[in-house]
């Protein structure tokens, strides 16, 4: 069989959850099922580490998706020309996004809906082309595959899908998370907070996150002399009109690592003392 695969979230310099998610399961699925052909769909110029097995043939989608109009171009116009020019049998989509132009059985992971139930953390264009286009995606969808029995009732009760539809597949964790010696921890420490112990949060810088409130009551710690601790984000803002900034009070006991490489978020990971998630969705 050959199978068309949306990798543009594969990117070395950004990889983030959906690359992630990508990364994982694609470098699985490929090298376990030689007996199938992959034809991973970039968007722009590919790192040679994300062509995991000689059952991948990598090809390059213009134009790159940088803007909601170009996202549905990408979609809708280049991916079924390039699903006809290669024969392929099937589409496989980890963020979720479809083609509404092709007939192929398509595979779309909805991780969550959470533009559907807090649609001001979103900006208005970005907002728009989710509220309109994910609906039909769900429908026009052979199947969806979602991360937890939670987000698949809510798919099914908010776009009205036949649970039998749905799967799940739950995330997992990578192979590079490992314990740390104390020494290995200690120099860790000494790089990201001056030696200091530290409280963790990992995740791109976004409202859902609920950092605001993270920062309110790490400033609360902080004032009461509770901890010595220090707090490490690790992460990028995720969209640039809503930055997210900790109050001038605990500046100096926040420090931001921005984007960092899967064996160094392992390392960070290890030496942490505890990890704050508090992602109101």
């Amino acid at each position: 069989m050959i199978i068309g695969v949306n990798t543009r979230f594969l990117l070395t310099s950004k990889m983030e959850g959906f690359g992630w998610f990508t990364y994982e399961t694609m470098k699985r699925i490929t090298r376990n099922h030689p007996e199938h052909t992959f034809i991973f769909f970039f968007d722009r110029p590919f790192d040679k580490k994300f062509i995991f097995s000689e059952n991948i043939i990598p090809v390059v989608v213009p134009p790159p998706t940088r803007h909601p109009k170009l996202i549905l171009f990408w979609f809708d116009y280049s991916i079924p020309y390039y699903l006809k020019k290669y024969k392929c049998e099937a589409f496989i989509s980890p963020d979720g996004f479809l083609s509404k132009r092709t007939k192929l059985p398509q595979l779309a992971v909805m991780h969550d809906l959470n533009f559907e139930h807090n649609p001001g953390d979103f900006p208005k264009n970005i907002l728009k082309l989710y509220k309109d286009n994910f609906p039909k995606y769900a429908k026009i969808a052979a199947r969806i595959c979602t991360v937890s029995a939670y987000s698949k009732n809510d798919i099914c009760t908010t776009y009205r899908i036949d649970e039998n539809k749905v799967d799940i597949a739950y995330n997992g964790v990578s192979d590079f998370f490992k314990p740390l010696e104390e020494t290995q921890k200690i120099a860790v420490r000494q790089k990201y907070t001056v030696g200091k112990p530290y409280i963790l949060f990992v995740g791109a810088l976004h409202k859902r996150k609920n950092l605001h409130r993270l920062f309110e009551a790490f400033e609360l710690v902080k004032r009461k002399k509770l901890s010595e601790h220090q707090l490490l984000i690790v992460g990028e803002n995720l969209f640039s009109s809503q930055k997210i900034k900790p109050s001038n009070e605990i500046i100096n006991e926040v420090k931001f690592t921005g984007h960092v490489d899967l064996m160094d978020l392992a390392k960070i990971t290890a030496a942490a003392d505890l990890m704050a998630f508090v992602s109101y969705f």
